[in-house]
């Protein structure tokens, strides 16, 4: 997926260039910008940020229909075209669904469910996960499952590698590597320090690999016989899936990546009523999740679902309180120390690229003692992803963004379980399949290296 700036459309007010985190937009004031390949991460947050648009009264401008077709967006959206806008996928899955010979799978991101309602008039943070699966089935999907499985399943794998690194004192901190703009931006501009990201690929791929392996099993599939799609809050996701190495079932493990955006066309199109859709459940085994999983979504999450775990699996005793306040909030930096037996983990929280900065200099001085730092390209985490509904006023996205991180927070406090390791579906895969986290197969199907993009 290619994030695009319509030159036509551009009016250079600069808002995207603003908001960009790697400075990879430039341009006059007053003319249409441009985007710099080799700067760009694919965070989106130039489309979120863009006011600059055509309506389909405006007759001066290229014909709508023909930029619908070149945006390869589908012919009956009826909505203004921003000048700032990213390929779509929306046809890949519409193939994929009317190919019988296929065998269709699809994951949702945590994020997703708290924000796709507001594209059908619903309030700003609906939580609608059960509306949500059931658009999915009668979409076609042969399986709904759900990326907040592997996001448990991450945690299971991230928090033994935390553990490790931790107590043989060696590749610290360790950042988390789920958000794929992150892992692009340390490949582009630090290189030196890609051995301090986790090794565990992100919950998208690690779902895909174990669709296609373990999934497959359970249908009686080959991993060739499965389309395996995701539904993500992010614009990076489907560079992340196109990346050569995520092939470790054999095939490509995450075949194409729609947006939030992106499946709420597609169920406008196909004439869905989602408001008043009856809920459904996901699928089993492979749709079955904690809280920790779903708080993914938001900045600390991912920190608040390891420490969750990793205390436990550390002391061998319940954790006092399984609401981890500390490493929560909307700030671009925060830093604790966690009390783990008789360790004190030092953990860090990073809201947007350009406030990684002073940790990639600190640890240039040798100065950088954390244990643990989670990192997110978007203001928000997950929930400000760049393929999330756009808030068309600026007025309304503090309110948006709140209600979105409530819908997060609320769907972990109602879960019955809240911690990765808890959930029984995550146990049986490990029993039945991978065995021990960080074990032979784990590190086959679940981790991953990265490359230097510096003289890209």
């Amino acid at each position: 997926m290619a994030v695009l700036i319509d030159q036509e459309l551009c009016t250079g007010c600069k808002m995207c260039s603003d908001v960009c985190p790697v400075d990879a937009i430039s341009g006059d004031a007053g003319k249409p910008q441009s985007i710099d390949e080799n700067k760009c991460v694919l965070c989106g947050q130039c489309v979120q940020m863009c006011s600059s648009f055509a309506s389909v009264f405006d007759e001066e401008i290229e014909p709508i229909e023909k930029k619908l077709s070149d945006r390869k967006m589908l012919k009956g959206i009826k909505e203004p075209l921003f000048a700032a806008y990213y390929d779509n996928n929306i046809h890949k899955v519409v193939d994929i669904l009317n190919d019988k010979n296929q065998f269709s799978v699809v994951q949702c991101a945590p994020a997703v469910r708290v924000a796709i309602a507001e594209d059908f008039g619903m309030d700003l943070g609906s939580l609608t996960p059960g509306k949500m699966a059931a658009a999915l089935r009668k979409l076609g999907f042969d399986r709904v499952y759900d990326t907040n499985f592997s996001a448990d399943l991450t945690i299971m794998e991230e928090g033994t590698e935390l553990i490790e690194r931790v107590t043989k004192n060696e590749k610290l901190p360790m950042f988390t590597s789920c958000c794929p703009a992150w892992v692009k931006y340390m490949e582009q501009s630090h290189p030196e320090y890609l051995d301090h990201l986790s090794t565990c690929k992100s919950p998208q791929q690690m779902a895909g690999a174990i669709f296609k392996t373990y999934g497959a099993k359970l249908d009686n599939k080959s991993a060739k016989d499965i389309a395996s799609v995701s539904i993500m809050p992010c614009t990076c996701k489907s560079f992340e899936s196109e990346r050569t190495e995520m092939n470790s079932s054999g095939e490509r493990d995450v075949d194409v990546v729609l947006t939030t955006r992106e499946l709420a066309y597609l169920i406008k199109e196909m004439d869905i009523d989602f408001v008043n859709l009856q809920e459904e459940n996901f699928d089993q085994p492979l749709g079955n999740y904690t809280g920790a999983g779903n708080i993914f979504g938001v900045t600390g999450g991912v920190m608040e679902a390891a420490i969750r775990t990793g205390y436990e699996l550390i002391t061998n005793q319940p954790i006092d309180n399984v609401d981890v306040v500390a490493v929560r909030g909307n700030k671009n930096f925060s830093e604790s120390i966690i009390k783990v037996g008789d360790l004190e983990l030092k953990v860090a929280v990073v809201a947007g690229l350009k406030n990684v900065e002073p940790i990639i200099e600190a640890m240039k001085n040798g100065k950088a003692d954390y244990h643990f730092v989670e990192v997110m390209t978007c203001p928000e985490g997950c929930i400000s992803g760049g393929g999330q509904p756009k808030v068309l006023l600026p007025k309304h996205k503090p309110m948006a963004y709140e209600n979105r991180i409530s819908g997060t927070y609320q769907h972990d406090s109602e879960s019955k379980l809240r911690k990765s390791h808890e959930n029984p579906a995550i146990k049986k895969l490990y029993k039945d399949f991978l065995k021990n986290p960080l074990g032979h197969k784990s590190h086959e199907l679940l981790h991953t290296k990265y490359y230097s993009r510096k003289d890209k």
